[in-house]
């Protein structure tokens, strides 16, 4: 890989130099006093970015208070965790689904308990009275992506965590590419259980994610409905003692705490800053372009701050795409492509992690010019003036 190799996927994303340092560190077990330190100081500042989140460094720790808990494996396991133990034959489940995540939480929860989907368009809004039709005091349980990744959409997580609590429905929020790059509110948006991923806006390696569960439905919890590797009381348990119930990625972990030891120096509110003026100059650099972004946000959904999604030129689209990300790829920089039925129709740019403002200008400079290599007129210059009068106003 070259050394001036720019990756841009939403995930896994560039990894700082401690975090890769950390990764080297001598072997110790798992259940040494010396990695307990290190789970005990990951799971302190999981627990501050789950609950700080903000952008006045205002605490959304619920009443009760909660539990950070690292899980060996990436998000996925952590929505199973947290439908299986909270669900099971009999129950009633209410989807949101636009776009891919969305898809893969209705899917898992159908595994275990009735599911109704409020479906729309992939990167399409919901329709907030559609929702509230679906959440009644028959529902048990509210799933949701917060920032579809799929489609680059930021989804009005506030407002179906009221309906949710206004029926007395559990409420579990995927903040997997939202968390450590956005507002999030445990509290305020009455989320019970939070789930987010390592290798996505905290900066870390792929391979482990966590969880944020609330004091308040620890009772709620049945470990023995779900995957044995999945038993969150198991968890609370063993990490009362700063452990985990089964071998940890003792690597994984280390480089994650570096991440999160980063995060908390550089402040909630400086990140969630950071994430929103690089998206805002990857949508001007797109747009300068002619580009079309894809999203459809109106009322409370908005475009995501953590990865931007545009529409490919309709010369550029299907198989003809191939060009394009051919043209990306030589020049040393990655994005990522539409998926399922959005592939050869879109493209991804993530600003997840520490990116600089010169990975942006690049990131638009590489578009453009792949555009234009596969027969597509686009003025990088114009989009890397566009983003830079975001970026270094």
């Amino acid at each position: 890989m070259p050394d001036d190799f720019l990756l841009l996927t939403p995930g896994p994303v560039p990894l700082q130099p401690p975090v890769t340092d950390a990764m080297t560190e001598p072997m110790v077990s798992h259940r040494s006093a010396s990695f307990a330190e290190t789970v005990a100081t990951l799971t302190a500042d999981l627990e501050w970015i789950f609950t700080h989140s903000t952008l006045d460094g205002y605490d959304t720790t619920p009443p009760d208070g909660g539990t950070a808990l690292v899980l060996n494996g990436t998000a996925t396991l952590g929505m199973e965790a947290a439908v299986s133990n909270l669900v099971g034959p009999g129950d009633r489940v209410v989807a949101l689904v636009n776009g891919k995540f969305g898809e893969r939480f209705a899917r898992i929860a159908e595994r275990y308990a009735a599911v109704e989907r409020v479906a729309v368009p992939w990167g399409a809004a919901f329709d907030m009275e559609t929702v509230a039709a679906a959440i009644t005091p028959a529902t048990d349980l509210v799933t949701m992506v917060h920032n579809e990744t799929s489609t680059g959409i930021l989804n009005p997580a506030s407002g179906v965590g009221r309906l949710a609590a206004e029926a007395d429905a559990r409420f579990v929020l995927d903040g997997v590419t939202s968390i450590g790059g956005d507002v999030v509110c445990i509290d305020d948006w009455h989320v019970d259980i939070a789930i987010t991923d390592a290798q996505k806006a905290l900066g870390a390696p792929p391979g482990i994610s966590a969880v944020y569960v609330t004091d308040a439905v620890t009772d709620a919890l049945d470990g023995a409905r779900g995957p044995f590797y999945a038993d969150l009381p198991r968890h609370l348990q063993k990490a009362a003692a700063a452990q985990s119930p089964f071998t940890s990625a003792v690597p994984l972990y280390r480089a994650f705490a570096a991440a999160t030891a980063a995060i908390r120096e550089e402040g909630m509110a400086a990140r969630i800053h950071r994430h929103r003026r690089q998206a805002a100059a990857l949508r001007a650099g797109l747009e300068a372009m002619g580009l079309q972004l894809f999203a459809d946000v109106r009322d409370v959904t908005v475009y995501s701050n953590t990865v931007t999604a545009a529409r490919l030129p309709p010369s550029l689209r299907g198989d003809s795409s191939a060009a394009f990300f051919d043209a990306v790829a030589a020049a040393d920089v990655a994005i990522a492509g539409g998926q399922a039925h959005l592939g050869g129709e879109i493209f991804r740019i993530s600003n997840m992690g520490d990116h600089p403002p010169a990975a942006i200008e690049r990131g638009l400079a590489a578009v453009a010019d792949a555009l234009t290599t596969a027969g597509v007129n686009a003025d990088a210059d114009a989009a890397v003036t566009a983003a830079r009068a975001v970026l270094r106003p």
